[in-house]
């Protein structure tokens, strides 16, 4: 099972065109020159973030892959591309940021868009470009507490960046209007618009917002091999892998499986190797007619099997026959469960993983009426074939380590009380409790795990689906070992923190 680790390369201290073009010539030369163990390499404004898995590599040897392959480094040159892109200028902050700057609306417009934009780099949402330099009088600090949903293709900005959200996510940026052109769309060819060192410019424009990215469809019409028929779809049925490696630097979701560990555990009952596509399903699953006899495997926290009205085992492999019910019940503790079968489950694939990424809409939860097939006939008997687990903590404990913004402060807030969970998603888990002293700084990559403090002091634990990069701080990180506790967590639940190793951020950073 990986356990996700990394390091941030800094080139500069501020924006730097020179500097962000020998990051990406960096990033590229470690692409084309891959180690093994190197799980993603993402570029923010002034630093590059190299994750690797500890399970493979030490950190001295990606740090020392690194410095052999940053030898004789030249700046990457501008692709020399202009695009221009169409701007309706309508957004619900456009007032606010002229009051906030003392201009004019039109004199705001103005600013933004008599500016040749730089694309310094693509991330935080799957084609989300970051461009720089804004106008200094443009200058605002992002919002004290992020939106929890900003529309698509709005044009915002934030301290001296501007950009283009792709897709409806959350976001802290202050909106001026909406792009008339997707940046990001999974079902062309090329999906994403924009890389580092294009050139862009904004237009004043009027007309419809295009719609937002439509579905790529992940399952099979007519499975080769059907399995269970969807009576009733659950709360939040997704097919996952091990998630989407390598796809940071567009800003893909990492996705994948939440709980590793009882995602491996489910594969394992049935004799699967850990990457096997499984089920997740979250706080209460569907209920499905079989189609064949199989055995399958379930692990997990948040719900039970129950097979024609009678319990079935969890954590243990049992076998289920055509025409019988399948449904998955809630239970009190924990949000996630995984269904295995021999082979794992059709699906497509989507930059290597066929993971659904509910962020970058490659695939969906699954509906009613839907049929999932294996991959292959099912061909042994495993019945019976049990994992060992432990049972879910009723207040649970969560080791953190120093993150690359650590302060003894931050440190000292977050491991001197309770926090209570307040709306956990795939995404991250916003904690209610003390407040904590972070604040803004330059955008950069978010690694699994980070524990992002926004201005207004509230910390938000960074998982699977979260935004690629981000401008907040990050004074902890969650230890590798208890992501998948952090992925059981329930809204209302009592959780504390415990710092483990030292309390300095230097492992953080690799100094060329």
């Amino acid at each position: 099972m990986r356990q996700l680790s990394g390091f941030y390369v800094p080139f500069s201290s501020s924006l730097d065109l020179v500097a962000n073009a020998r990051m990406h010539a960096l990033a590229e030369r470690l692409r084309s020159n891959l180690l093994e163990g190197i799980t993603d390499l993402y570029p923010g404004y002034i630093n590059l973030y190299v994750e690797f898995d500890a399970n493979l590599l030490t950190r001295d040897t990606a740090k020392n892959w690194v410095r052999k392959h940053a030898l004789n480094l030249e700046a990457k040159a501008s692709s020399g591309r202009e695009v221009a892109i169409p701007v309706r200028y309508d957004g619900e902050d456009l007032e606010f940021v002229a009051s906030e700057t003392g201009l004019t609306v039109a004199q705001v417009i103005e600013k933004h868009s008599s500016v040749m934009y730089q694309t310094y780099t693509v991330g935080f949402t799957p084609g989300y470009p970051f461009l720089g330099k804004l106008d200094p009088a443009l200058h605002l600090p992002r919002r004290k507490t992020p939106r929890k949903k900003v529309p698509a293709h709005s044009v915002a900005i934030a301290v001296g960046q501007t950009g283009i959200y792709p897709l409806s996510t959350p976001g802290g940026w202050h909106i001026l209007g909406s792009a008339l052109t997707a940046v990001y769309d999974p079902h062309r060819e090329k999906p994403f618009l924009l890389e580092p060192g294009d050139n862009v410019r904004f237009v004043p424009s009027t007309g419809e917002t295009p719609p937002e990215a439509s579905v790529l469809e992940m399952l099979p019409i007519m499975p080769q091999h059907p399995v269970l028929k969807v009576e009733k779809s659950g709360l939040l049925d997704l097919i996952v892998d091990n998630g989407r490696a390598l796809a940071g630097h567009y800003g893909m979701a990492r996705s994948g499986a939440m709980d590793k560990r009882s995602s491996k555990a489910a594969n394992a009952l049935v004799g699967n190797t850990a990457n096997t596509t499984v089920l997740e399903m979250t706080l209460k699953g569907a209920t499905f007619k079989v189609l064949q006899d199989v055995v399958l495997g379930f692990a997990g926290f948040g719900m039970r099997p129950i097979l024609n009205g009678q319990t079935a085992p969890v954590f243990e492999s049992f076998a289920v026959k055509a025409g019988e019910q399948l449904e998955f019940v809630p239970t009190a503790t924990g949000v996630r469960g995984y269904l295995a079968v021999p082979g794992g489950f059709e699906s497509s694939s989507f930059m290597n993983s066929k993971s659904t990424d509910l962020v970058g809409r490659i695939g969906r939860a699954l509906q009613a009426g839907e049929t999932l097939g294996m991959m292959r006939p099912s061909s042994k008997n495993r019945a019976g074939y049990s994992v060992a687990f432990s049972s879910l903590p009723e207040t649970m404990t969560v080791r953190l380590q120093a993150g690359p913004q650590a302060t003894p402060e931050a440190l000292a807030a977050l491991c001197s009380a309770e926090f209570t969970v307040s709306s956990p998603d795939r995404m991250g888990v916003r904690l209610e409790g003390v407040k904590v002293p972070g604040g803004e700084l330059t955008s950069e990559a978010t690694p699994m795990g980070g524990v992002q403090i926004t201005i207004d002091g509230d910390p938000i634990l960074l998982l699977n689906d979260r935004g690629r990069i981000g401008g907040y701080a990050k004074p902890a990180v969650v230890d590798p070992r208890d992501l998948g506790l952090v992925a059981q967590l329930r809204p209302g639940q009592k959780l504390r923190f415990k710092l483990v190793g030292g309390s300095s951020p230097e492992q953080w950073f690799l100094t060329l």
